[in-house]
């Protein structure tokens, strides 16, 4: 039987997709360089710009999660499940 989803209201919802259109502009112009033979080491740090705007939007998610889903979840005494999960998405970002 297939889990169904869970789903939250973003309380940056807006900010969140500005910075992803960001990224992907970012990332349609590195395919470009690409296409360009542009030289590696700007290619390169095109990508390095990338992945700190990631790693900026992840956190932006997480404490957003912390502070609503987990907190919540806490109030409402399935805090330790929530933490779990918490906890076991830091470890995957943490890679």
């Amino acid at each position: 039987m297939q889990e169904t989803p869970k789903k939250t209201v973003q309380p940056n919802k807006q900010q969140l997709l500005n910075r992803l259109k960001r990224i992907e502009g970012q990332v349609r112009g590195i395919h470009q360089m690409v296409e360009g033979d542009r030289y590696c080491v700007d290619i390169l740090h095109q990508i390095s710009a990338i992945q700190s705007a990631m790693n900026k939007v992840s956190l932006a998610l997480l404490e957003d999660h912390t502070h609503h889903c987990v907190a919540n979840a806490i109030k409402g005494q399935d805090g330790e499940a929530a933490i779990q999960e918490l906890m076991t998405i830091m470890k995957t970002m943490t890679k």
